[in-house]
């Protein structure tokens, strides 16, 4: 399933947040999107994800669901969004009793996503006794498990340290290359964007517009040993949005 988006554009009263935002999600691909503090990222997000309507313009999903598909779209958040009295495998069943989905075929699932995620022996732990890079792989094995159409990930490693988004965007990489999945992904982390992006959307300071769109064709498993190419696209994205980033972050300081 393929997501389109035509002519997008809004505003918060006085406020014009998104201006003319027009790209496509192809089916099987990562699209990450990013730009300065305060210029719509996570607003064109819930957009996609139906939490709120623009103004003007298309979002529009083209195509069929993949088999077994119960969500089309599911939403990964930075701070994990995990229920503290519920156990691993717990915090993934409560999406699948949404659908009444229990018993034989909801232990099926669980253990299947589990496996996916390298969580099995963690099944019956609960937050408080995971690191912040396990809950994130609970929040994935949860969207999993509902066989999305689409993930929409919204700044999915900030709250890591270093070493753990590291490993986790090996973990996503690998997890890619299995499922070949479809997201959207939000975030500040240029060398997240890099690393996992098939194809980057560069938006302007707020209004948010395309200012660049960069498709990156080498094969995600390569990425991590051609680390030296990634940091040239790198480089070249952040000077075309540093002069932009830096009268964001006085806007943002004027306004606040």
């Amino acid at each position: 399933m393929e997501i389109q988006l035509k002519g997008v554009r809004h505003r918060y009263g006085e406020m014009q947040v998104l201006e003319d935002v027009t790209f496509n999600l192809p089916t099987g691909q990562i699209v990450c999107i990013i730009g300065p503090s305060g210029c719509g990222k996570s607003t064109l997000l819930r957009f996609i994800g139906g939490l709120e309507r623009p103004d003007e313009g298309e979002i529009q999903l083209v195509g069929e669901r993949p088999a077994g598909c119960l969500n089309p779209l599911t939403y990964i958040f930075q701070d994990f969004a995990l229920l503290p009295w519920r156990t691993v495998e717990e915090n993934i069943s409560v999406v699948l009793e949404d659908h009444r989905i229990k018993g034989r075929e909801a232990e099926r699932i669980i253990s299947d996503v589990l496996g996916r995620t390298k969580l099995t022996e963690f099944r019956k732990a609960y937050p408080r006794q995971l690191s912040g890079g396990m809950k994130q792989r609970v929040a994935i094995a949860r969207a999993l498990s509902v066989s999305p159409a689409v993930m929409l990930m919204d700044e999915p490693l900030s709250a890591l340290d270093s070493q753990t988004r590291e490993l986790l965007m090996d973990d996503l990489v690998e997890l890619w290359l299995r499922e070949r999945f479809t997201a959207c992904y939000v975030t500040h982390n240029l060398a997240e964007a890099v690393r996992l992006g098939h194809k980057i959307i560069l938006l302007s300071r707020r209004p948010g517009r395309i200012r660049q769109v960069v498709q990156i064709d080498m094969p995600l498993e390569e990425r991590a040993a051609r680390l030296m190419e990634l940091e040239v696209i790198q480089r070249d994205l952040w000077a075309l949005m540093r002069d932009e980033a830096m009268a964001a972050d006085r806007e943002l300081a004027h306004d606040n």
